[in-house]
């Protein structure tokens, strides 16, 4: 594409922000837990041009922040346990979870992981906070699909794909489970608490 305002040629599209949204991630976990030394970074080596990026991303963020970040790699579910295994000694005081799709399938032994493992973690989707885990903040997730509707009527009804900007999600949500933070013995800070779009009790 040209440009993300003028594709040009015969595509245009819907962007999720996906690996765009990890240093906002790592921002929100790091209120959440103001101690943090050490933040790890889950991602999945098999789907390299996105962890990359998320990689070089959040590792500039954390260096900002004085944190010290410990990339792990799973390319599996099955490699899941031992992942969390090497995050005990030393330890990891939180995690971020890349917004990968293998990932969203296994999003509840992930919740599950975290919190058997006591590390408080973020991931882009509201499912991560709804079957357990403690924190998501992402696009909406039905608004892209919405957009790209909108888009194929738009060129269904004969509009040129080269004059359609590429869309791009404007609205965000945070997503915390007060209940999961309580076993995990973290006190939630007010201000995460009122920028919330979700908080489950």
């Amino acid at each position: 594409m040209a440009s993300l305002n003028r594709p040009g040629g015969n595509v245009t599209g819907v962007a999720f922000l996906s690996g765009e949204l990890a240093p906002k991630q790592l921002e929100l976990l790091h209120n959440l837990v103001p101690t943090a030394a050490t933040i790890a970074l889950l991602v999945n080596p098999t789907n390299s041009p996105l962890a990359d990026t998320v990689s070089r991303d959040v590792l500039a963020a954390a260096r900002t922040r004085g944190l010290q970040l410990r990339i792990v790699r799973a390319s599996t579910g099955r490699e899941l346990g031992d992942v969390f295994a090497s995050l005990v000694q030393p330890r990891a005081d939180g995690l971020l979870i890349s917004p990968d799709a293998m990932f969203h399938g296994q999003i509840e032994q992930l919740a599950a992981l975290t919190v058997l493992h006591s590390l408080p973690a973020i991931y882009q989707f509201r499912e991560f906070p709804v079957v357990g885990g403690l924190m998501s903040y992402g696009t909406i997730h039905a608004d892209p699909y919405r957009l790209a509707g909108v888009y194929a009527g738009k060129i269904l009804g004969g509009a040129n794909p080269a004059n359609l900007p590429v869309q791009q999600p404007t609205a965000f949500e945070l997503v915390i489970n007060l209940k999961t933070a309580k076993v995990l013995g973290l006190t939630v800070p007010p201000s995460l608490l009122a920028g919330a779009a979700e908080v489950i009790e």
